[in-house]
């Protein structure tokens, strides 16, 4: 299973080089952060999975998170949670989405999740304890493993990012495959975007994509922040 990880800032730069790099990267899920949630968000989310190839799975209007799936990807469940509101703060939240992959006995179910935290150091951290408690359930409401995505906001020695790391698998940091700094496109000098999945989940590569997987050019023209590709094995 391929899962993406992309923060697409509203699609305010180049929605076609956005639709490049996902066509080309090829995700079974691509876990999406801030997809337009103002006027005509629907259709713009609509036309970003067509062009991309794929199928809205999981997200709604609120907090600007979707999970896209690819063709053969079947959605078994999708669940949309809004975290405790900041006064002050962007209202934040976790956009789930429950997939199957594969064909006939090999078909496995897993559980693919959005999310974006704060820019605040107190809310971030709360929010991660959140996001935990909601995939802990999630994880025995559905019987699957957990992927969970997401621009952290916070780089892999912060309290957010510790905390998500003693959980799960930081998949760059277990398997590491191309660069790791993801913002920003223009200048990456941090790491603040992540995928972590369960212990059973086997992780074979994880970073952002080179120029044989993805149109590197095209990275800064689409977006401020640099797509995380994590190839993995789902028990």
């Amino acid at each position: 299973m391929r899962v993406l990880s992309y923060n697409v800032r509203s699609l305010r730069d180049d929605p076609a080089a956005v639709a490049r790099v996902v066509r080309a990267i090829g995700p079974d899920a691509a876990c999406l952060q801030e997809v337009p949630r103002f006027w005509g968000w629907r259709g713009q989310r609509r036309r970003l999975a067509r062009d991309c190839g794929m199928d809205v799975a999981a997200g709604r209007r609120a907090c600007g998170l979707g999970v896209l799936a690819a063709p053969g990807v079947r959605r078994a469940a999708r669940e949309f949670h809004l975290l405790t509101p900041v006064p002050g703060l962007h209202r934040r939240g976790l956009a789930i989405a429950v997939l199957e992959i594969g064909e006939g006995d090999g078909r496995r179910r897993v559980i693919a999740a959005s999310t974006h935290l704060d820019l605040a150091p107190e809310p971030r951290l709360r929010h991660t304890r959140e996001v935990l408690g909601l995939l802990d359930r999630a994880r025995d409401r559905y019987g699957a493993p957990v992927v969970l995505t997401g621009d952290i906001n916070e780089e892999p020695d912060g309290p957010s990012w510790e905390l998500l790391a003693s959980r799960f698998q930081d998949c760059h940091a277990v398997a590491p495959a191309g660069e790791e700094r993801t913002f920003s496109a223009r200048d990456p000098r941090r790491r603040i975007d992540g995928v972590f999945a369960d212990r059973a989940v086997e992780v074979v590569g994880c970073g952002v994509p080179g120029e044989g997987t993805a149109p590197t050019a095209d990275y800064v023209l689409a977006t401020d922040h640099r797509p995380v590709m994590a190839d993995l094995r789902v028990p």
